[in-house]
């Protein structure tokens, strides 16, 4: 029976995947990196690596890379303050699902980023626990993440279902022995999702197959 869900956030929940997309192309553009949607889906939503080793491979020094890294970090940050981010559906969504599930965060979004984004939604206060980027030592596609989650909360891992949108985060979910069910977005909608139990194209039909667990 599954009693815990544990939501991965950016594509999930929120739509901030294209805005981290946006400042990290426009900052590596500065030193003249073109980097493609295709190559920002490979080495941020699938390897989990970053590009910053394209910088590296034009002579860009450490130095200066520590300083694209905190310009990028700069420029996601006043993106993200231009709006509402919070995906349609989702908030009616998981206040149906309170009342039935515990229910958990799991981010590799630093937690500044996530209080920006979440500075009027009332989001975070649906979920017992919000775990950030600095809750881990390494993130997805390692377990660790999600193995803290459950660590956490103190359930069996059985009891846990993941809800996940991207090729890093589902290996992380079965690495860490976990069922994943994905929602695709639209960076990540043609990764594998092979290991996912089931997948859905929306919310919404996402919550009808939930109703089918209570």
């Amino acid at each position: 029976m599954v009693n815990v869900l544990l939501w991965d956030h950016d594509g999930v929940l929120v739509d901030t995947e294209r805005l981290y997309f946006q400042a990290t192309r426009e900052t590596l553009a500065s030193v003249g990196v073109a980097l493609s949607e295709s190559q920002y889906r490979q080495l941020f939503l699938i390897e989990s690596r970053g590009a910053w080793h394209l910088a590296r491979d034009r002579g860009v020094s450490d130095a200066a890379v520590e300083e694209l890294h905190v310009a990028r970090d700069a420029r996601y940050t006043e993106l993200l303050g231009t709006g509402d981010l919070v995906i349609p559906g989702a908030l009616a969504l998981l206040r149906s699902l309170r009342p039935r599930f515990r229910m958990a965060i799991v981010t590799s979004s630093r937690r500044a980023h996530f209080e920006v984004i979440h500075r009027t939604t009332g989001l975070p206060a649906l979920f017992e626990l919000v775990l950030t980027s600095e809750d881990y030592a390494v993130t997805k596609p390692d377990p660790a993440p999600y193995l803290r989650a459950v660590e956490r909360l103190g359930v069996p891992r059985d009891e846990c279902l993941v809800i996940e949108d991207s090729r890093r985060g589902l290996v992380a979910a079965h690495a860490a022995g976990l069922r994943c069910w994905a929602i695709p977005s639209a960076l990540t909608a043609s990764s594998s999702f092979a290991e996912a139990e089931r997948t859905f194209s929306s919310l919404a039909a996402l919550g009808e197959a939930l109703d089918g667990l209570a």
